[in-house]
């Protein structure tokens, strides 16, 4: 039989003494220990503690103690209490020094009657267990057969249930089993955390980026370590799951912004700049079909979201980290504290860059001060659009010197001052408008340009054309909305005023309603899709330019009428990615579009040009050639002495071609056969010919609507605001 040191009882589980009367009760192993029976105690007088009576022993690890109610008995004296220790229990009885324990055993004299006048603690016939485990039948009740004691280890704790539970017991599991992987592991996380944060905050809004901007102390960082530090820990994870998300969503607009300053040369406005997400969406079509523009619109998506959780991640984890250790990160922001001080008293820069950064803080300022800028324009501009100097003048007085012209306003996509200045694009585009000036002076048509300054850059094409059609600076998407949707005169819409003018659009571009056509006074928009083409796309062009021009005299200039035509023109071949690049055709094998099948097929693809800045370049240059070719072979051939072109490009290329901090200054043309039209913009100083020499007069694109008017003998006659 094997040991047992739990089988002392506590004194409330004394057992009752014997009569003699009575048979003699088994023998207990303790009994069988000390080779004597216990003292017998009359019913009426308690007993003293017994040697076996000893006060218990504290609990083992995992066995539960069970302590039962002091119950005392009529006239006597209560029974020791389980939890204090018993009298005389100190000393284990002689002999009895290893007590081996019947486990299975009855325990001695509890089947005996219980003494008379007596209680006991437990419900009659139920049972009750010690310390060790072993139960004793009730006083009074049958014999029981012997139970094996119960194992003394704790049952298992149940089994996780949930997924997210059996992924917590996983991890711990694997944790205790690779302790130093598991370190490793965490230290590791904890410094990715710690850098992207840092990352987060010292991120410049460009592209151009130098490595000593990210070695900067941020005083973001020490406010926050020093607010999730204070917090008690409910309040520090709020604070750090707000200021995560925040960190994340200004890391996210600083990307917008890189993007913006590339393309179009600004940042961001988050007010009014969502709308052009569509556009981008478009230009994705056009570019990588619906597939890969579904792909690159659900990527970005998940980019954006996991970059914002996972900031907002590691600022939970990093400050959790900061509250365990609160004296070592007082210290350390105490000490990061005076050097940012130091630093910024005394102006202690690395590369240029300040090394005490308040970087986000700035962002985070200047984006609010946008926003309240953004709106107040809004409403400024409302009224300004509705003043006019030209608003209220009667239509006979209207460009009276141009009675009878046929105008044309075209505009060269991405047709920028670079193209006609850079090393690369120059020399081909400067030999083709030397060409075609030549070219057209043979024809009779003689030039002037200029330089004028676009109110957009790098794309938002619309806001170039209206910024030179209205006299006003449209230079964002709630200013162009304002402007559309008004009764302002735009230059084109003064000839329709007038009454003797035809008004057509060619718009190749213009794949969806297009409601401005109003604004701009055009009593017919031909779109991509009324001009008859049926050759391929050049990425984003939706045909070429010569096509579009073939097209514009089939369907309108070429047609016999009672008044002049003015045409607004968009010409879109070179608009980006510039490749694949049309090639000029014979203008009687144009058709109908179909001839640059082959053509399309046998040209580069963007991915082979558009990340290569030599190839980009080059290529851009070519683009312009041949718009530039396509429109004056065009005014050569269906042009006659009534023919006035005005052209212009719209905006710069990218910064990609137009180079870093590139300004918005766009080439103008004015061409006619009948030299009075160029007399009347003499005093203009522009220079001869289609390319506009360096020191050529530079004006805002808003202000060409109403030099143009007066020139043509247009009489000013405000509206008010």
């Amino acid at each position: 039989m094997p040991l047992n040191t739990d089988t002392r009882r506590t004194a409330d589980e004394k057992e009752p003494a014997a009569t003699p009367a009575e048979p003699a009760a088994p023998e207990t192993s303790q009994e069988a220990a000390s080779s004597e029976a216990p003292a017998e105690t009359s019913p009426e007088t308690p007993s003293s503690p017994t040697p076996d009576e000893t006060a218990p022993e504290a609990p083992t690890s995992g066995t539960p103690t069970e302590t039962s109610p002091k119950t005392p008995s009529s006239g006597t004296p209560d029974t020791p209490d389980a939890t204090e220790p018993v009298a005389g229990a100190a000393e284990p009885v002689a002999g009895a020094a290893e007590p081996v324990a019947d486990a299975t055993g009855p325990v001695a004299d509890a089947t005996g009657p219980v003494a008379e006048g007596t209680r006991t603690d437990a419900a009659d016939g139920a049972e009750r267990t010690d310390q060790a485990g072993d139960t004793a039948p009730a006083p009074g009740a049958p014999d029981a057969t012997p139970a094996p004691a119960p194992d003394a280890t704790p049952d298992p704790a149940p089994a996780p249930s949930g997924p997210l539970s059996r992924l917590r017991a996983a991890r711990r599991t694997w944790r205790e089993g690779h302790p130093t992987a598991a370190r490793v592991l965490r230290d590791g996380v904890t410094v990715l955390a710690a850098v992207l944060v840092l990352a987060a905050l010292l991120l410049p809004n460009r592209m151009h980026m130098r490595p000593a901007q990210f070695v900067r102390i941020p005083v973001e960082a020490l406010f926050g370590a020093a607010l999730l530090v204070t917090l008690p820990r409910r309040w520090r994870l709020l604070a750090a799951w707000v200021c995560g998300l925040g960190l994340g969503a200004l890391t996210v607009l600083n990307f917008f912004d890189m993007g913006f300053y590339e393309f179009l040369g600004r940042r961001f406005d988050i007010v009014i700049d969502w709308a052009l997400l569509g556009d981008a969406k478009s230009y994705l079509n056009d570019t990588l079909g619906k597939g890969g523009t579904t792909a690159v619109l659900l990527g970005a998506l998940v980019l954006v979201l996991v970059l914002i959780v996972l900031i907002a991640l590691a600022v939970v984890r990093l400050g959790e980290l900061l509250a365990r250790h609160r004296h070592t990160t007082g210290r350390t922001l105490l000490i990061l504290s005076m050097v940012w001080m130091v630093c910024a008293v005394l102006g202690l820069r690395i590369d240029g860059v300040p090394l005490a950064s308040q970087h986000s803080i700035a962002l985070a300022r200047s984006r609010a001060e946008a926003v309240r800028d953004t709106l107040r324009d809004e409403r400024e501009f409302a009224k300004t659009a509705k003043a006019d100097a030209f608003g209220n003048t009667p239509p006979a007085q209207l460009v009276p010197d141009l009675r009878g012209k046929d105008m044309m306003f075209t505009f060269i996509e991405s047709y920028g001052r670079s193209a006609i200045e850079d090393p690369v694009m120059a020399p081909g585009v400067n030999k083709t408008l030397a060409a075609s000036t030549e070219a057209l002076a043979k024809s009779g048509f003689h030039a002037r340009s200029g330089w004028l300054t676009s109110a957009t850059y790098g794309g938002s094409s619309w806001l170039g054309h209206s910024t030179f059609l209205s006299g006003l600076w449209i230079d964002n998407q709630n200013r162009y909305r304002t402007v559309t949707n008004s009764d302002h005169l735009s230059l084109t819409k003064a000839f329709r005023k007038t009454g003797d003018w035809d008004t057509v659009g060619i718009m190749p571009g213009v794949q969806k309603g297009w409601p401005e056509a109003k604004f701009y006074g055009l009593d017919k928009v031909y779109n991509a899709f009324q001009m008859g083409y049926e050759g391929p796309k050049f990425s984003w062009s939706t045909m070429p330019d010569q096509y579009a021009l073939e097209a514009f005299q089939r369907l309108e200039h070429g047609k016999k009428r009672d008044k002049p035509l003015m045409s607004e023109i968009i010409l879109t071949s070179s608009h980006q990615p510039w490749a694949p690049v049309p090639k000029m055709v014979d203008w009687g094998e144009v058709g109908d579009g179909s001839v640059y099948d082959s053509i399309e097929k046998a040209g580069k693809r963007p991915g082979d040009v558009f990340y290569d800045s030599t190839k980009v370049k080059q290529e851009y240059g070519r683009s312009i050639q041949y718009s530039v070719t396509a429109l004056t072979q065009f005014l050569q051939r269906y042009g006659d002495k009534d023919t006035v072109l005005v052209f212009l490009g719209d905006h710069q290329p990218v910064a990609k071609v137009s180079g870093d901090g590139a300004d918005h200054q766009v080439p103008v043309s004015i061409v006619a056969k009948d030299p009075k039209v160029l007399d009347k913009i003499a005093d203009w100083h522009f220079t001869e010919g289609l390319r506009p020499a360096k020191d050529a007069p530079v004006w805002r694109m808003s202000s060409f609507r109403d030099r143009f008017l007066t020139a043509y003998g247009s009489t000013p006659h405000p509206s008010k605001g």
